[in-house]
């Protein structure tokens, strides 16, 4: 209710704030910024506080990240770069770097700060672990132990767990009685198509010979992305396949079970330099964990089937499922 007298103003407000006029005039030429109302002050504050807050990788250094050189990793690597481009982060993406091998080479030279990786492939093909983790869990605590060794550490890990996989047509899967990795020692020859590193790595020919005892592998190299076709024209018997696959939705392909888990736990995880997450700040962790918990199974297959079945570009489907998450 207004309290001044009946029939106009109170003659003492008018000098009063003529007063405060002058001394907010007296502030500003000092450079104060703290005249006006409580309240105008506060709403001021706040805004520039959340401002900052949802800007919180302004000015911090660039970061250099890196990807391997098939479908799901072109997506991963634009998930993360895109999550931590809307909180004001900055960083170069180089896509399609190579294998494992090539993308640690050029993580432990110092080419590149962190990169998404796969727990299981940390520990057999960087770590040379040839004693298999009970679980997934295991894997990841084993995996980031050996990468704090190092100087990296492991950010947190997806839901999705991605695995290599041999797969066939269900037809010669039926023909031969194939459930399981070890069911292929019943041929007398096994024509296998896959990557190069295959050939040498426990989790590939090394691993199928010393657990299954498969030493009638014909192997044939094949780039990534070229295993589905050679099974379909016959090239090949059975490929090396990834369980998160597009290509997998359907029933076209029979997946044979691991049950000696040659292939191991792979879920995937961000490798990066502590010494960059600490230039970073803590923002910089969240971020990219924030957009694991989100990478589910089937987020996963629906991606890469977006990509290599629909011809989608993978910064597009990136894009898509962080709006829809709310990550961007």
């Amino acid at each position: 209710m207004d309290k001044r007298p009946e029939g106009g103003h109170d003659m003492r407000i008018g000098p009063m704030r003529a007063a405060a006029v002058a001394l907010c005039a007296l502030a500003l030429s000092l450079g104060v910024a703290a005249c006006g109302g409580g309240g105008d002050d506060n709403g001021g504050g706040a805004s520039t506080t959340g401002a900052a807050a949802d800007q919180p990788g302004k000015g911090k250094p660039t970061v250099v990240m890196g990807s391997k050189n098939f479908t799901e990793q072109f997506i991963l690597g634009e998930l993360y770069k895109q999550a931590l481009e809307a909180r004001g982060f900055t960083v170069e993406l180089k896509s399609n770097i190579g294998a494992s091998e090539v993308v640690d080479r050029a993580l432990t030279s110092g080419k590149i700060d962190m990169y998404p990786e796969y727990t299981g492939v940390i520990l057999s093909e960087l770590a040379h672990q040839t004693s298999r983790p009970r679980d997934a869990d295991a894997a990841y605590a084993a995996a980031k132990r050996f990468e704090e060794s190092r100087g990296f550490t492991l950010l947190d890990k997806t839901p999705f767990f991605d695995t290599d996989a041999l797969a066939t047509k269900p037809d010669f899967a039926a023909r031969n009685g194939l459930e399981q990795v070890g069911d292929l020692g019943k041929l007398s020859s096994v024509k296998l198509g896959a990557p190069p590193e295959f050939r040498t790595r426990f989790q590939g020919i090394v691993g199928l010979r010393k657990e299954y005892g498969l030493d009638n592998i014909d192997f044939t190299p094949l780039a990534i992305g070229l295993q589905y076709k050679a099974l379909d024209s016959g090239r090949v018997d059975v490929a090396n396949v990834f369980t998160t696959d597009g290509q997998l939705q359907g029933g076209r392909y029979t997946v044979l079970a691991d049950p000696k888990n040659v292939f191991g736990f792979q879920n995937v995880a961000p490798v990066v330099s502590r010494k960059v997450l600490a230039e970073q700040g803590p923002a910089f962790a969240e971020t990219l964990n924030a957009v694991s918990a989100k990478l589910t199974t089937e987020a996963m297959r629906r991606m890469n089937a977006a990509v290599d079945l629909d011809k989608q570009d993978p910064k597009a489907v990136a894009s898509r499922f962080l709006s829809a998450n709310g990550l961007k």
